[in-house]
């Protein structure tokens, strides 16, 4: 497998979860910086001009954060990165695609490009203020589906690779005070021996 990724995006998370199940695989980094995703030959892998992108052994490749964590959790059960019970595997699906759509989605992405937002650049303050309240509002969400658990939905699982990110973003970038218990799991996850090998991979600082 091939990972493609940029230092400290999203595709962090599913760094984190190659590291977790432990198989070999190889890694290409992708200067977002420079454009390179909308340039030849990242396009010709993956038209969408996105990070995570996976190229699996049979030279298939998959997009998406949710597909590539939810194919590699089901592709490597030893790793357990899924609960076994259909009703704890929904609640790590619903944690993870509120963390994607709607945290990422719709709140950074109003942080870090408002320009998708609105053409006028007048109103870039006005959108970055609202994607931090989206974003506000998505770690109280998680902060109290944190309460009395170390991750998200049981043991760790995709779910808790997914927030981690958001978090890494809130707290790395944007120097944010993390709720008390959305804390707690940034910092076991910052203790995972997966995350400290990813972490060191990218050159990354928590």
């Amino acid at each position: 497998m091939k990972l493609l990724y940029a230092p400290g995006a999203c595709s962090l998370g599913i760094h984190v979860l190659l590291e977790e199940i432990g198989k070999p695989y190889e890694s290409e980094r992708v200067n977002l910086q420079g454009g390179a995703q909308y340039q030849a030959p990242f396009t010709s892998i993956n038209p969408k001009s996105k990070v995570p992108t996976l190229v699996r052994d049979d030279g298939s490749v998959l997009t998406e954060f949710p597909a590539i964590a939810y194919w590699l959790a089901r592709a490597n059960p030893q790793a357990k990165l899924l609960p076994d019970d259909p009703d704890a595997q929904a609640r790590v699906l619903e944690a993870m695609d509120y963390v994607v759509a709607t945290m990422h989605m719709q709140g950074f992405t109003r942080i870090f490009r408002p320009s998708n937002f609105s053409p006028n650049e007048a109103d870039a303050e006005a959108v970055k203020e609202r994607g931090k309240e989206i974003f506000e509002k998505g770690l109280g969400i998680m902060d109290k589906a944190l309460a009395g658990k170390d991750y998200v939905v049981g043991p760790f699982s995709i779910a808790d690779a997914a927030l981690f990110y958001v978090e890494f973003w809130g707290a790395a970038r944007l120097k944010m005070a993390l709720p008390a218990n959305c804390n707690a799991h940034y910092q076991r996850m910052l203790a995972r021996p997966a995350v400290k090998r990813m972490m060191e991979q990218e050159g990354l600082a928590a």
